[in-house]
């Protein structure tokens, strides 16, 4: 099977998208990274929701919503054990906003040599840039992309060179959207902008109306969007896909939704994004509730990831991530 997966950036490059072989930034991300002997594993749990995983320059770096004023990054070299860094990849002095910073996802742009981090800050969708998948995460003009409120960004880099945003927008309860994204990628075309998703199923509303968490892909001529439902504190939050021929569909919900649900005896589990790991093995991180009782600190796990026939499966091979004050 050879599967497009354009914005994972491990095997080819669209729009300057890929991984990276510069010595000069490996390098100097090197200085920032150094291993030791002795390994202490510091929680058994990684306290992050709405994970995202880049894989670059053989590692992996985990981003997801936890502080509340900018972003942590983890990275690890075997998706079990991570090391945090020692400073945030985005502080909110360098970000509009003050507070709510919700849902990051990194892209490099290998033409620019520069990784663009998408995320919300006070409901207000954003874009930074760095020359470090550590950061830190800049906003050159601190303004969100669209002064409507939204949250929930994500980039998917189509065969053609274009490039489209899906993010959340209060249009109907929480409704997936999605607009083509202009060629410096910090503003969407606002004439493109198309509802994609809305809550409409019974398995999506549990409680409350909501669809958010959007990540999408490609497979031959099909397109993939997966997604989340349900309120993140509910319990009942879980994940569903859906397919289209084009990045703005119409899109058919796959009739046995949700595909990730009560997983594991983990409850609330949702808000992921795919991505092939070093092995060329697809993947799926997701987070979940801290117990049954208790729904924060959030954590993130991984499990794997399957195409077969137009239709997605998710499970198998969990694997739940420890923080460690040095890699293995």
């Amino acid at each position: 099977m050879k599967t497009k997966w354009i914005f994972f950036l491990l095997f080819f490059p669209v729009l300057g998208v890929t991984g990276c072989n510069n010595d000069s930034s490996r390098n100097e991300i090197g200085k920032q990274i150094k291993d030791e002997e002795t390994v202490s594993v510091l929680s058994s749990t990684l306290p992050l929701a709405d994970p995202y995983i880049l894989v670059y320059d053989s590692l992996y770096y985990i981003y997801g919503t936890n502080v509340g004023t900018g972003f942590d990054v983890y990275f690890s070299k075997d998706l079990e054990h991570w090391q945090r860094a020692s400073s945030l990849a985005l502080d909110h002095t360098d970000s509009y906003g003050e507070s709510m910073f919700w849902a990051p996802e990194v892209y490099y742009v290998e033409s620019e040599q520069k990784f663009y981090m998408y995320y919300s800050t006070e409901e207000h969708i954003c874009v930074a840039t760095s020359d470090s998948p550590l950061g830190p995460f800049k906003q050159e003009v601190k303004q969100p992309i669209r002064e409507e409120k939204g949250i929930d960004t994500s980039v998917f880099f189509d065969d053609d060179g274009k490039a489209y945003l899906y993010f959340v927008r209060f249009t109907d309860g929480n409704v997936i959207w999605c607009a083509e994204l202009e060629d410096n990628l910090t503003k969407i075309k606002e004439e493109t902008l198309t509802q994609c998703l809305v809550a409409e199923e019974d398995w999506e509303l549990v409680w409350p109306k909501v669809v958010e968490g959007p990540s999408v892909f490609k497979e031959g001529d099909t397109y993939y969007l997966i997604y989340s439902a349900n309120g993140y504190m509910s319990q009942d939050y879980a994940v569903g896909f859906a397919t289209s021929n084009s990045p703005f569909g119409p899109w058919k919900k796959y009739e046995a939704n949700p595909i990730l649900y009560r997983y594991e005896n983990l409850l609330g589990v949702g808000h992921g994004a795919p991505f092939f790991d070093m092995d060329g093995k697809m993947r799926y991180v997701f987070h979940a509730h801290r117990s049954s009782t208790e729904v924060h600190p959030r954590d993130s796990y991984i499990t794997d990831m399957k195409i077969e026939n137009t239709k997605v499966s998710i499970g198998g091979n969990l694997i739940r991530p420890m923080v460690v004050d040095k890699l293995p």
